[in-house]
Formats: structure tokens, C-alpha cells, sequence
């Protein structure tokens, strides 16, 4: 009995020894995948175990390398008190949604802040057109305190684009590397930096939330289109500045800000690089870029809307003709007359289809607008249309933009 016991006292031990050893052993060794961050492109990310591994030291860096290439641009003048912006512009301004209301009348001349990106050693800066539209004067501060008069030479309201330049020495211009927004992806690391709320070279981190937006918030009633998503925090004030990528490369101008309180919820948009660089040397140039304008509205002939209309699946609705529009001097129809709206939940019958445009084929109106986007206005298309059970084709000369919302009416 007492060898049994002795033998069975002897077993526990080593049991317990192996398993304190097991133990240890797990305690003390690093923690499978624990390494130190490597930064990868976000661009070059084939698969999940490539992905980008984004440490502290990369914003710095970036930061570092960027920021003094962010400009504060204050606009002064009686008109910059009423611009009304869904966005980050001047702190107070009106940039919630629905129906914004115009700023109370200050003593004094008006006074408003946003950012800029410097974009070349020549003193031209990249911003938002609303930052710097209507202003009397402009004045830039630079990254070393130091504060410049500002010239307005190029500006594309459509777009929500404006070149500033200033007239200083090239010692003292940081120039911002151009990126390429074609090439963003949902996920992608952004950066954000600009002056919300007067705070000079803010940096705020988050992800490409989506690309290929359409914002519908512009003042001239156009909308701006492959807009880019983020979450990084943008509010009044960032409107100008700069949205980077993983490389520190701007891939679009912070513009606005969907919000029901005014201030950053997480649902910001900026212009695409790729925009702004098809239209920098017009821009620098000391031209308005204009935008060709067809004049129509419509929806996309879906299974139902094809089933209420008796038409082939396929295709553009044109719900309304706009008065005096390229749509009504070339004779499309369409199911309203541009003054009148149907009140039945059904499709008001009459409108043509539009089946493409200049023989490639569009499914939503969004195709018709990023076909028109490369064109000019004075240049003629031909739209294939669906009238009466035939197709034919309508060959229609495009006009300009209107500025004035009510001209478009």
C-alpha cells in the first residue's frame, strides 16, 4: 500500500511539472503574428496577408512630409456671409441639410476660412470654389505664419474647384504630391488635412468609405459626380484641404459634409484628384471651366418601370424636358412639360427612352452625365431614343452650364 501510494505521489508530480512547463512555455513566447509593423502601399495590397499594417510613425511621416503644403485661405467681402454650402466652409456657416438658412447680416465685412493645397512651385493653389467664390479680397497663410494676399485665376463652380495664387518666394512653397484617385478603393487608408474651425494643419485618419458618389448639394444645381467618400473627420473650415492616401499622395479636395447636427458624423466627400487634374491647366490658365448642359431628367427602365410604361426593359426614362435646354430645341419628349410634376405614385406615360449615346449604351442617368462630362459645350451627340414602339436617332447641340439655377427652369 505505502509503495502504491508512493508511486501514484511520484506520477502526480511529474504531472504537474510537465504541465507548468506547458504553461510557461505559452506564457513567455510571443504571441503568433506578433511582429513589428511593416508598411505596405494600399495600392500594391493583392491579398489579406498584404494588406496595409498602418503604425504611428506613418501619419507622422506623412504629416511631416504634407502638411506644410496646407494653406489657410481667409476670404473677405460682403458676399462670402451668403454662400450656402452643405459643407466645411467658414465656421457658422450654414451646412446642414435640408433647407439651409442664410446667415444673419454681421457689422463689418464678412470673413470666412478654409484651406488650400499648394500644387506647384509658381505659388498656384488647389481649393474649393465656395471657399474663395464672391470674396473681395483673399489672404493666405502659410505654413510658416507668414501671411500673402491671394488672387483668384481659374475657378469651375460646377465642380467646386478654384485655383488661388500667390506671389512668393519658391524657397517658401511645400509642394503636395498629386496621387491618382482612379486607382482608390473602399477600405483604403485616408488622410485629412486641413484648418477646421481655424485650426491650423489638422490631421484626422480614417478609410475610403466608397468611391464613385454623386453629390447633389452644388450652388449651381449640377451635381458633382465620382466624388469620393470618407470617414476621416472633416468639418467647417477643412473645405480646400487635402485628402491623401497611404503614400501621402492627394487623391482628392475635402468639400463637404453630410450632417443633421453641422459638425463631422463620418460622412464626408471630397473631389477626385483625377477631376481636378483634367482641368488644372484651364484652371491656371485664368479660364471658367465650363460644363455641357443636355436639359433632361429621367430614371432607369427597370423591370417595373418597363411593366407601367409597355416598354422593352432598357435604358432612360425621360421623366421632364427642362424649357429652352439643348433636350427641348433638338424635340425630345418627355413625360412632363418641366413645370408640372405627376402626382400618382405611376410613371405619367409619353417620355422617350433613351437607349444610348453616341452609340454606347446607358442604363441610368448617371451614364448619359459621365458621357457629357467629356464633352464641351457647342459640341453636338447623337441619342438613340425609343419613341412610339420605333427607335431613331436625335441629334442634339449641346449648351452651356447655366449659372443660375432659375436659368435652367
Amino acid at each position: 500500500m505505502t509503495s502504491l501510494l508512493k508511486n501514484f505521489i511520484v506520477f502526480l508530480l511529474a504531472m504537474m511539472m510537465g504541465a507548468a512547463s506547458v504553461v510557461g512555455y505559452f506564457h513567455f513566447q510571443p504571441a503568433a503574428g506578433a511582429f513589428t509593423p511593416t508598411v505596405v502601399s494600399a495600392a500594391t495590397s493583392n491579398s489579406p496577408a498584404q494588406q496595409a499594417i498602418f503604425d504611428e510613425n506613418t501619419i507622422v511621416s506623412i504629416n511631416d512630409r504634407v502638411s506644410p503644403s496646407i494653406v489657410t485661405i481667409t476670404s473677405r467681402g460682403q458676399q462670402a456671409a451668403t454662400r450656402q454650402r452643405r459643407s466645411p466652409q467658414a465656421p457658422g456657416s450654414p451646412n446642414t441639410p435640408g433647407q439651409p438658412q442664410p446667415q444673419q447680416p454681421q457689422p463689418g465685412p464678412a470673413v470666412g476660412t478654409g484651406s488650400g493645397v499648394i500644387i506647384d512651385d509658381q505659388g498656384h493653389i488647389l481649393t474649393n470654389n465656395h471657399v474663395v467664390d464672391g470674396a473681395a479680397s483673399l489672404d493666405v497663410t502659410l505654413a510658416d505664419g507668414n501671411t500673402v494676399p491671394g488672387k483668384v485665376v481659374g475657378q469651375d463652380p460646377a465642380n467646386d474647384l478654384a485655383v488661388v495664387k500667390v506671389d512668393v518666394d519658391k524657397s517658401k512653397l511645400t509642394i503636395a504630391p498629386l496621387g491618382d484617385s482612379s486607382k482608390l478603393k473602399a477600405g483604403q487608408m485616408a488622410i485629412a488635412i486641413g484648418n477646421p474651425f481655424g485650426l491650423d494643419r489638422t490631421v484626422t485618419i480614417g478609410v475610403i468609405s466608397a468611391v464613385g458618389r454623386t453629390y447633389s448639394e452644388t450652388n449651381n444645381g449640377r451635381s458633382i459626380r465620382n466624388m469620393i467618400q470618407t470617414d476621416a473627420s472633416i468639418n467647417p473650415g477643412n473645405s480646400g484641404g487635402a485628402l491623401l492616401n497611404a503614400s501621402g499622395e492627394v487623391v482628392g479636395i475635402t468639400t463637404a459634409i453630410d450632417s443633421p447636427t453641422g459638425g463631422n458624423v463620418g460622412i464626408g466627400f471630397a473631389v477626385p484628384i483625377n477631376t481636378a487634374r483634367s482641368e488644372l491647366a484651364d484652371l491656371m490658365a485664368g479660364k471658367t471651366v465650363s460644363h455641357p448642359w443636355l436639359g433632361i431628367s429621367g430614371t432607369p427602365v427597370t423591370d417595373s418601370v418597363a411593366q407601367q410604361l409597355g416598354v422593352p426593359v432598357g435604358g432612360v426614362y425621360v421623366a421632364q424636358i427642362v424649357p429652352n435646354s439643348p433636350a427641348s430645341a433638338a424635340g425630345l419628349q418627355g413625360a412632363t412639360d418641366g413645370n408640372s410634376q405627376s402626382q400618382s405614385a405611376q410613371l405619367p406615360k409619353g417620355g422617350d427612352v433613351i437607349l444610348s449615346v453616341d452609340q454606347q449604351k446607358v442604363s441610368k442617368v448617371e451614364d448619359i452625365s459621365a458621357y457629357l462630362d467629356t464633352k464641351k459645350p457647342g459640341d453636338k451627340i447623337t441619342l438613340t431614343i425609343l419613341r412610339n414602339g420605333a427607335n431613331q436617332d436625335v441629334s442634339v447641340t449641346l449648351a452651356e452650364w447655366p449659372a443660375d439655377p432659375a436659368q435652367q427652369q
